[in-house]
């Protein structure tokens, strides 16, 4: 016999805890679908609006909950060349950037952040420059992705070490539950500096995601210095869990590299970097992308970006030795939108751009092809 079986929200969220609230107050199971309905098929973020829902139950709605779904407004917005930047606010009060791309093929690309500021002090970084102000929950990282929906593709490289915050887990449970936002998992990608228990959760529950590994130097002492938590977990474990989850998943693993100008460009990096590639038990499923650096405030002066010619001649270098490499495409730089720019200077109120009030959710994006 056939037995429908009704959305399961993760705990702690905001939908766990409407079905709590529909249940205690009599209502059917189905009233959960009907709500999760007229927000990721309409895109309705008011409970006055969801009129699959009886008029008497959103008003019950509206007085438990307050008149609005969602945990974030927008209060700023950036827009150049193919991309968006987006400041929200938090209903607790914090404030984080969410970037969104636009490629000429028409395909998006949302950025999202997952804490605000970051407590890994990661030298070339904006967002370390600030340190941990506190994660962000499931709720405020998939409403993100609630305000630009529908996305292509999600990336998990804004503000924050994703997968030191507990919350990005729930929130991978939401964005790739067929009852919520249903995007499947191969159009997800998280990024982290090597958060290995982490990494070893994520690999384990959603192996299907895409899962991107900041390298930065193949030296040791030398990546300490760039990414602090290598003293914590050495880039050869974290190379170790890639290497566990390629063989076991047969998916493709991205290693990412910040090609910083008298740093970490050298031909002897490059050399040392395709030995480590090399070195895997499945080397044909790691890919390095390579990043000019970009500037970024509160970073000291000597990060500076490579001259093109470098990039390309790393990039050369590496592929002469059968790694497979190629350089991220970027967007953003003049809106401090790039990666490692994303910062929290408006937590302080001082905002170096014009703000704007955004729109509601579903708005039309002021972007031209570059």
């Amino acid at each position: 016999m056939y037995v429908h079986v009704y959305p399961n929200p993760p705990p702690g969220t905001r939908y766990a805890r409407l079905q709590e609230f529909l249940v205690h107050a009599g209502e059917p199971p189905y009233r959960l679908r009907q709500l999760l309905r007229g927000v990721h098929d309409r895109g309705v973020d008011e409970f006055a609006e969801l009129t699959e829902l009886p008029v008497r139950l959103r008003r019950l709605l509206a007085a438990e909950f307050g008149p609005t779904l969602t945990a974030l407004s927008p209060v700023a917005s950036q827009h150049g060349p193919q991309v968006e930047k987006v400041l929200f606010e938090s209903m607790r009060g914090a404030r984080i950037e969410t970037v969104l791309a636009k490629y000429r093929a028409r395909w998006t690309s949302l950025c999202v952040s997952t804490q605000v500021g970051c407590g890994l002090g990661c030298t070339f970084c904006a967002s370390g420059a600030v340190g941990l102000v506190r994660n962000l929950d499931a709720d405020e990282i998939c409403d993100q992705v609630l305000h630009f929906a529908p996305v292509d593709s999600i990336a998990f490289m804004g503000m924050g070490e994703a997968l030191a915050n507990p919350h990005t887990f729930p929130a991978l449970e939401l964005l790739t539950g067929g009852d919520f936002h249903a995007i499947g998992p191969r159009r997800i990608t998280v990024s982290t500096v090597g958060f290995a228990p982490g990494m070893r959760r994520l690999v384990a529950e959603y192996p299907q995601v895409n899962l991107t590994l900041s390298v930065h130097s193949p030296y040791d002492e030398e990546r300490a210095e760039l990414i602090p938590l290598q003293n914590r977990f050495p880039l050869a474990e974290c190379l170790g869990i890639l290497d566990d989850h390629v063989v076991a998943s047969r998916r493709k693993v991205y290693l990412a590299y910040l090609l910083i100008d008298g740093i970490n460009d050298s031909a002897a990096h490059a050399r040392a970097l395709a030995a480590l590639v090399r070195a895997r038990r499945r080397p044909e499923l790691f890919h390095v992308s390579v990043i000019p650096y970009n500037d970024a405030a509160g970073v000291s002066e000597r990060f500076r970006r490579p001259r093109p010619a470098a990039v390309a001649g790393f990039l050369a270098n590496l592929r002469s030795r059968g790694v497979r490499a190629s350089r991220r495409q970027q967007f953003g730089g003049d809106l401090d939108a790039a990666c490692g720019q994303l910062h929290a200077r408006y937590l302080s109120g001082q905002s170096g751009e014009t703000a704007t009030r955004a729109p509601g959710r579903r708005t039309s994006l002021d972007i031209t092809e570059g």
